[in-house]
C-alpha cells in the first residue's frame, strides 16, 4: 500500500460527506489544543456463561469542544461514573472527567489509526482491585487514546482495551493536528540488480 507525503485534505481522509458538511471550522482555524475532553459509555449485558454474570463492553464515547463553556461542569467530578439507564438487565454507566491527549511522537500511530478503513478510539479500563461483590468485575475507563501502538502496549498486561467509532469532531481534532504536525514518509522503491551484467 502507498503512503502518501502528506495529507492533502479532509477528502484524502476519506471523511464522510456529512461530516465535512457539518465542520467546526473553529477547530482548524485556531491553535490546535493537544487534549480533547471526553466521556465514555459502558455497558453491561448477561452473559451466555455459567462462569460470569454480565459482560461489559464499551459502547459510545461522548466528546465536547475543547472551548465549550460547559466543560467546567463536565470535568468537575473527575472519576466518577453516572448510570445512565438500566432497563431490565441491561446497564449503562457513564464516566466523565476523561481526557484524549495528543503527542507528537505519537502522529505516525494517529495517522494510520485514521487512515485505517475503520478509524477508532481505544478505551483502557481495568477493575477496582479493592470493589467487592458485583462492583468487583466492573471495568472503569481510566484512559482513551487514538495511538495503535499506546493501546496495545496496555494490552500486555492486566488491563481490557476496547474500541469505539471515532465521533466526527475528534476526527476533525486529530486531523487538523496530523496535518499540521507530521508528513509520512514516502516508500523508497528498492533497485533491484540486474543480475546479468555480472555474467
Amino acid at each position: 500500500m502507498n503512503i502518501p507525503s502528506k495529507l492533502p485534505s479532509h477528502t484524502a481522509l476519506n471523511l464522510p460527506s456529512d461530516v465535512l458538511s457539518n465542520s467546526d471550522d473553529s477547530i482548524l482555524n485556531e491553535k490546535l489544543p493537544n487534549s480533547f475532553p471526553v466521556s465514555v459509555l459502558m455497558e453491561s449485558r448477561p452473559a451466555k456463561s455459567q462462569w460470569i454474570d454480565k459482560t461489559w463492553d464499551a459502547v459510545g464515547l461522548l466528546s465536547l469542544s475543547p472551548t465549550d463553556k460547559t466543560l467546567k461542569t463536565e470535568v468537575k467530578e473527575e472519576g466518577k461514573d453516572v448510570k445512565v439507564i438500566q432497563q431490565g438487565e441491561v446497564e449503562q454507566l457513564l464516566y466523565s472527567g476523561l481526557t484524549i491527549r495528543l503527542f507528537l511522537d505519537e502522529c505516525e500511530s494517529y495517522y494510520h489509526n485514521l487512515m485505517s478503513p475503520e478509524p477508532g478510539c481505544f478505551i483502557v479500563a481495568r477493575t477496582d482491585e479493592e470493589a467487592q461483590g458485583s462492583q468487583a468485575d466492573v471495568p472503569i475507563p481510566f484512559l482513551v487514546t487514538l495511538s495503535f501502538d499506546e493501546a496495545h502496549a496496555y494490552l500486555e498486561g492486566d488491563d481490557t482495551v476496547y474500541s469505539v467509532s471515532i465521533p466526527a469532531e475528534l476526527y476533525r481534532w486529530a486531523e487538523a493536528y496530523i496535518l499540521e504536525n507530521y508528513s509520512a514518509e514516502k516508500r523508497k522503491k528498492r533497485k533491484r540488480k540486474d543480475w546479468r551484467k555480472g555474467e
